[in-house]
């Protein structure tokens, strides 16, 4: 492809992936005056809901994407599971943004960890795992507990088990359908962080505060920003993030996930996990600070100039997961609080169908 365009206001940003995230992208690029179109297999996707246009196929449907390709001015994606042919497919018609060899590098957890291990970025103890011999062989290495993850596909703690000292690995490696895995050595954390990030097509990068994480059955719960760590700490998680999203020559938004854990010289971070796109922990962004995730990837993705963002004051983003969704009138009338409904129907355990922020004025910084 040629030289990618800066694009006018009235362009239409192509999306891959139906999901909330890409209906927050897609609500974000309006205000900008962009259209999107978004290119998804599944007919109720949420994300359709608000597009100017959408294309209902499956990832290897080469015909439609074609006519997707035709359709839109540049792509980007919502969620990094999109298959690397399908990435690749439409590469050579239009420009992807973020590149595509982005995707091969998050899309596999060992190249993910080697890379940050090249980096000279900590993260936990990890081992291949190949076959049961091969888990054996690391879960010495590695030692127990540790967490046994599918090298693909694994999000919201799916494609994952926990082994603990006295637990059979092999069983773990039997549960997991005897794919290609990585071990992890448990990390006895303080706090779960993550930081969002943009960064544009001339190598800014812009961090927003470091927001603190709890999970529940491994799907995040609530972030809280700022995060409950020092100053020091926190410039680091965010000069990390700013390393990884250069190392990768990244534009867009992309997430780094990390622990803190205790150290003799006091609190340290570790990598856990790259999120090459808009993350759930940043979504207190749209009602807690002058610029959301969502806008600064669409200004990334179009070539503008991102914003500097600052905070509003003390945000704290709670997802309404499953049933829950059900309950949120009694957001409504509570001072400062912000409900995001993601219109999606059949809220079953686990499924992310909304979110609230609540944000608490005072305390901005930039």
């Amino acid at each position: 492809m040629s030289a990618t365009p800066v694009l006018k206001s009235e362009a239409t940003i192509g999306i891959l992936g139906g999901g909330q995230l890409g209906r927050m992208l897609a609500l974000a690029a309006a205000r900008l005056g962009f259209r999107c179109h978004a290119f998804a297999p599944d007919a109720d996707s949420c994300a359709f809901d608000v597009m100017h246009d959408s294309t209902c196929a499956a990832y290897d449907d080469h015909a439609a994407l074609a006519r997707f390709a035709d359709a839109v001015d540049i792509i980007t994606f919502e969620f990094e599971n999109i298959p690397a042919e399908t990435a690749a497919f439409l590469a050579a018609r239009r420009p992807v943004v973020p590149d595509p060899t982005v995707l091969a590098k998050t899309q596999d957890r060992l190249v993910e960890k080697n890379v940050i291990k090249e980096l000279g970025i900590a993260t936990a103890p990890f081992a291949s795992v190949q076959s049961a011999a091969d888990l054996a062989q690391a879960a010495s290495v590695v030692g127990l507990p540790a967490v046994l993850k599918t090298r693909r596909l694994g999000y919201d703690g799916k494609g994952q088990k926990m082994i603990g000292p006295s637990d059979d690995p092999a069983a773990a490696w039997i549960a997991l359908h005897g794919v290609p895995c990585i071990l992890e050595g448990f990390v006895p954390f303080d706090r779960e962080i993550s930081v969002v990030a943009a960064r544009s097509r001339d190598g800014r990068v812009e961090c927003f505060d470091v927001a603190e994480n709890e999970h529940s059955n491994h799907i995040l719960k609530t972030s809280r920003v700022p995060a409950a760590i020092s100053h020091d700490l926190a410039v680091e998680a965010r000069r990390i993030t700013e390393v990884i999203a250069n190392a990768f020559d990244y534009v867009g938004v992309l997430a780094v996930e990390m622990f803190v854990v205790g150290q003799g010289g006091g609190p340290a971070v570790l990598v856990n996990e790259i999120a090459p796109r808009v993350h759930n922990s940043g979504h207190w962004s749209i009602d807690g600070c002058s610029v959301s995730q969502f806008e600064q990837h669409i200004r990334a993705v179009a070539g503008w100039p991102l914003a500097k963002p600052v905070r509003h004051g003390d945000a704290e983003m709670t997802n309404l997961i499953g049933e829950e969704v059900n309950d949120y009138a009694r957001w409504l009338g509570e001072p400062g609080v912000s409900v995001h409904l993601y219109g999606k129907t059949n809220p079953h355990p686990g499924r992310k169908m909304g979110h609230v922020t609540r944000v608490i004025s005072g305390g901005a910084k930039a």
